[in-house]
């Protein structure tokens, strides 16, 4: 317990210290003499500034994560529902690199450390995008090929979002109200079955 409550107290004091001063402004001593313990403690939790980044961005993505699978067990129907968790993954991204001052920028760039971080919560997206698809087919409302691989591009659709819907460029001078039935029309060509009209 007292192993977990010093990294996390290493992990909050870097990931502060990051929001104010950026990666590059921080050093490992910065973050061992914020923190109150000496550099051995700090090397026993962390090898590098870069492991420490990576274990911030990993605490960041676990909020939101956790806060997506509240979303995810809401009852409701499949559409309505994919329209939330659209809605739901964007803002709490925007919402997770906002709060972060500095670390924003180092967000972006360094983009390939934050996807081999991103991993593992994408795959837990993936499954709750192909669970509320799959329930929308066993309901009969979508019709998908490929779950798969449907869902795969979904999720890869929503992350091409972030960056215009963070920096506020996604739909300029919509507010969601507006582009909440957008984004449902989308999703309702793309994935409900074809009505059966007889001439």
């Amino acid at each position: 317990m007292a192993t977990l409550k010093t990294r996390q107290l290493l992990v909050d004091v870097a990931r502060k210290l990051f929001a104010i001063q950026g990666f590059e402004g921080i050093t490992m001593n910065d973050i061992a003499e914020a923190s109150g313990k000496g550099r051995r403690t700090l090397y026993t939790y962390f090898k590098s500034k870069e492991d420490i980044y990576s274990a911030v961005i990993d605490g960041e993505l676990r909020r939101v994560s956790e806060t997506y699978l509240a979303v995810a067990r809401r009852v409701m129907p499949p559409e309505d529902k994919l329209v939330e968790l659209i809605f739901a993954h964007l803002s709490l991204i925007k919402e997770a690199v906002g709060r972060n001052g500095n670390l924003r920028a180092e967000f972006f760039r360094n983009i390939w450390q934050v996807e081999r971080v991103r991993k593992k919560y994408d795959r837990i997206e993936c499954d709750i995008f192909q669970k509320c698809v799959a329930d929308g087919v066993a309901e009969g409302v979508f019709e998908v090929d490929d779950l798969k691989l449907t869902t795969d591009i979904i999720h890869a659709c929503v992350k091409g979002l972030e960056v215009p819907y963070i920096y506020g460029r996604l739909g300029k001078g919509l507010d969601i109200r507006t582009s909440r039935p957008i984004v449902r029309k989308l999703l309702h060509k793309a994935l409900t079955k074809p009505l059966n009209i007889e001439h």
